[in-house]
């Protein structure tokens, strides 16, 4: 990346919620260099003190408004549940923050609209962490996209499913109350590349198997576009699916290997040739995420045009349409 503004100047990040994807952004952190891990915040203090001390974190808050009142924090990474999603970023860009929220960005549309207006009436930095879309390799399929390379984009087939340890009731996966399912959890993975390559859908089709807590176990989607393009998509809490992404064109096809959510590896065929691309991450792939928001941080922009949050706002008003479509809803939706 080719840096605009003197290499020595760190971003100073801020973490709310220390569970599973905390620590791989703070594993992240230690990768990208112009960004450094300053304080986390978790509502029980020993774990706050465990995570800094795990970590090598300076400074830790037993309460999410210790943290973002700290004034050398520049930035703040949510990543509580879906379901704190608008809370803790709204608190935090009140205080002056620029906040990189976990996808999804929150639960529903009305959240989404709410973050942003309080963005741009604070003037900060908000960005959907949808990770997925900042390594080489994914920067590498825009290219060969743009390029025509494939020609006419005709059709993306793309899953994400695996089987959790765990099908506690009462697990983020699981709990309707904390916004659980295979479709915000891990469905919004193809389904935002779906967006990446075609924008918004002109129709949706849609299917789901609902657990016993009443959220989706697996899904099904497919997106028809104006120029007759579709997509065909799958999410699933049920087993392990191929997990990559298929990308059709009139002149050849773009194959992004297992695991297409964290890209690594793609084969570009063109005219019966095939030639394969390997990009492994340098990191665990949070990374690049982590500095590219950090770049815009530094410059003072306000959007990022590889997550805008219009983007973001489109596509959970068409999560919404769908789970309209299979009466499922969550307490947030009142």
């Amino acid at each position: 990346m080719q840096y605009r503004v003197p290499m020595n100047k760190q971003v100073r990040w801020g973490i709310i919620g220390l569970g599973r994807i905390a620590r791989a952004f703070a594993e992240g952190l230690k990768h990208t260099p112009n960004a450094t891990l300053h304080c986390v915040a978790s509502r029980n203090q020993q774990r706050a003190s465990a995570f800094a001390e795990e970590w090598d974190v300076p400074h830790f808050e037993d309460s999410y408004e210790s943290l973002v009142k700290r004034p050398e924090i520049d930035a703040i990474y949510v990543a509580t549940p879906h379901s704190e999603h608008k809370e803790n970023s709204i608190l935090a860009m009140t205080n002056g923050k620029a906040v990189l929220c976990e996808k999804p960005l929150a639960v529903n549309s009305s959240e989404v609209s709410a973050m942003i207006q309080c963005a741009r009436e604070k003037n900060v930095l908000l960005m959907e962490g949808m990770w997925s879309r900042f390594p080489p390799l994914m920067r590498k399929v825009r290219e060969l996209l743009k390029s025509g390379a494939i020609g006419e984009i005709k059709s993306l087939h793309a899953d994400f499913g695996f089987r959790p340890a765990s099908r506690d009731p009462q697990s983020r996966l699981f709990n309707p109350a904390l916004a659980g399912g295979s479709m915000l959890d891990i469905g919004i993975y193809p389904i935002s590349l779906s967006y990446m390559i075609f924008g918004e859908p002109e129709s949706i089709a849609t299917q789901c198997v609902l657990a016993e807590t009443g959220v989706d176990e697996q899904a099904s989607f497919s997106f028809k576009y104006p120029n007759g393009a579709m997509s065909v998509l799958h999410s699933s809490l049920c087993g392990e699916t191929g997990q990559e992404a298929f990308i059709t064109g009139s002149e050849g096809s773009i194959r992004i290997h297992k695991q297409c959510w964290r890209p690594q590896k793609l084969t570009l065929t063109q005219s019966g040739e095939y030639q394969e691309i390997s990009m492994p991450f340098v990191g665990n792939g949070f990374n690049y995420e982590a500095e590219e928001f950090s770049q815009l941080v530094l410059e003072g922009s306000k959007e990022c045009s590889i997550m805008p949050l219009e983007e973001s706002l489109k596509i959970m008003k068409t999560l919404d349409q769908i789970r309209v479509k299979w009466g499922m809803k969550y307490p947030q939706d009142s």
